[in-house]
């Protein structure tokens, strides 16, 4: 499909001390996508303490500073960003070739948000499957591992993240976009890592990340939620 080479990507990358991944993340950016279609990177520093900020200035993207909470860092990224659609990406997540091309297409089909597939970095057969559940279009299906793209005026009439999550902030604003815009599955797979899962076991983050769903579903605050995350999976 023909694209207008006028409409770009602004590219968002919430990152806290992330030196490790950070740095792979970038030149893979680089690798799969053309800078024809990208008009930027913009990582957005929630105050790292290690050298996330020389990663980011050693490959050429953008810092912006900003306090910790990955909806405020995000929510600023996208207010600094100049590209038409916005496309908001963790720091352990790789993208599929040609992830610019993609999402261009399907905006000018008509979606104005949407996502890719995901898979993990990693065998475990129950997490491949729960990364085959993210083919289907619901939100229970749906996370910030995912990747999300959305048109600029789109986000900013939703206005943006709720930053009273601390945690489940991307979940919470894609609910609003599936009631407000026609969301897209991509059908390629972006690739995030497992890492969490093998620190501290695939059986009890999936266990305490399925209860997260299900006390948002039952109308638990963005307090509640952040407190059981906090004492079940940071601690």
């Amino acid at each position: 499909m023909k694209q207008s080479n006028a409409v770009k990507i602004s590219i968002i990358i919430p990152v806290l001390n992330e030196e490790a991944y950070l740095g792979k993340l970038l030149k893979h950016i680089s690798k799969t996508s053309s800078p024809k279609k990208i008009m930027e990177v913009i990582c957005v520093d929630g105050g790292s303490v290690d050298k996330t900020v020389d990663v980011i200035n050693r490959h050429g993207a953008k810092v912006v500073h900003s306090k910790k909470g990955r909806a405020r860092q995000m929510n600023l990224g996208a207010k600094q960003a100049k590209g038409e659609i916005l496309y908001f990406l963790h720091a352990d997540t790789l993208t599929p070739k040609d992830f610019d091309r993609q999402i261009l297409n399907a905006v000018e089909q008509g979606h104005e948000s949407g996502c890719f597939r995901m898979r993990f970095d990693t065998k475990n057969p129950i997490l491949r499957f729960f990364a085959w559940m993210s083919k289907i279009n619901h939100t229970l299906c749906r996370g910030g591992d995912q990747s999300l793209f959305i048109k600029k005026h789109v986000f900013n009439k939703t206005k943006g993240f709720n930053e009273d999550y601390l945690i489940y902030e991307d979940t919470e604003f894609i609910q609003r976009l599936y009631q407000q815009t026609k969301f897209k599955i991509l059908s390629d797979y972006v690739i995030t890592s497992a890492r969490k899962y093998r620190e501290q076991g695939w059986l009890k983050v999936q266990f305490h990340f399925a209860m997260i769903h299900l006390k948002n579903y039952f109308g638990a605050s963005p307090e509640d939620l952040y407190r059981y995350y906090h004492k079940n999976i940071l601690s």
